[in-house]
């Protein structure tokens, strides 16, 4: 990770503590440790270490936020922001990929991560406002109903393209709405699909 430009320590801490191979297919474990995304099933992949380490950075936690995260396949990434942060919210679109991040969180004793079923583009009003919001699958603009529940100031994280070949963009949220602050990576990501992503 410091090698690819990760400086944040905090984050470099919890990408030692957080065992990506708890969070991998069985038959994918052995290669959990390599920086290269691992199939999930569902035509979903996570993201390779060094990408979802500097995206995690880009939301630059102090460790009391709440987080929203919008995709969470099996966990990883999820179990990385609840060691960052206060409270985690995350919404997984598929039930058996869900159920296998829970489990996986709960065993590794990850209390303050929360794993439900839903259309991420929809986010979690229920449970808003977030200080730091991560979407980890591409849409050409950031679904409304993310950024009216990003608190004044907090940060979001959202490769935005069509599916395949995307940026990964860093916006703040101002008074006027989200603002675009700098390009992190390229990078291909699947798409975000539901009401305020792609139709299925």
């Amino acid at each position: 990770m410091a090698a690819r430009g990760v400086r944040d320590a905090r984050v470099l801490a919890a990408v030692r503590t957080v065992p990506r191979a708890a969070f991998s297919p069985p038959g994918e474990r052995d290669g959990a440790y390599e920086d290269v995304p691992l199939a999930i099933g569902h035509g979903q992949v996570t993201s390779q270490p060094s990408l979802v380490a500097s995206m995690v950075e880009a939301l630059a936690l102090s460790g009391e936020e709440r987080v929203l995260e919008v995709g969470t396949g099996l966990g990883w990434q999820t179990a990385l922001l609840a060691t960052l942060a206060g409270e985690v919210w995350s919404v997984e679109r598929f039930a058996e990929l869900a159920d296998a991040a829970r489990e996986s969180l709960a065993a590794e004793g990850i209390e303050n991560a929360h794993v439900v079923v839903g259309d991420g583009s929809e986010g979690l009003p229920e449970h808003a406002p977030f200080e730091a919001i991560v979407v980890t699958a591409a849409h050409s603009a950031v679904p409304p109903p993310l950024a009216e529940q990003l608190t004044l100031g907090g940060r979001l994280v959202q490769p935005i393209g069509t599916g395949g070949e995307e940026e990964v963009v860093l916006f703040e949220r101002e008074r006027d709405g989200l603002v675009r602050r700098c390009t992190l990576v390229g990078a291909r990501f699947v798409r975000l699909y539901g009401r305020h992503g792609f139709a299925e």
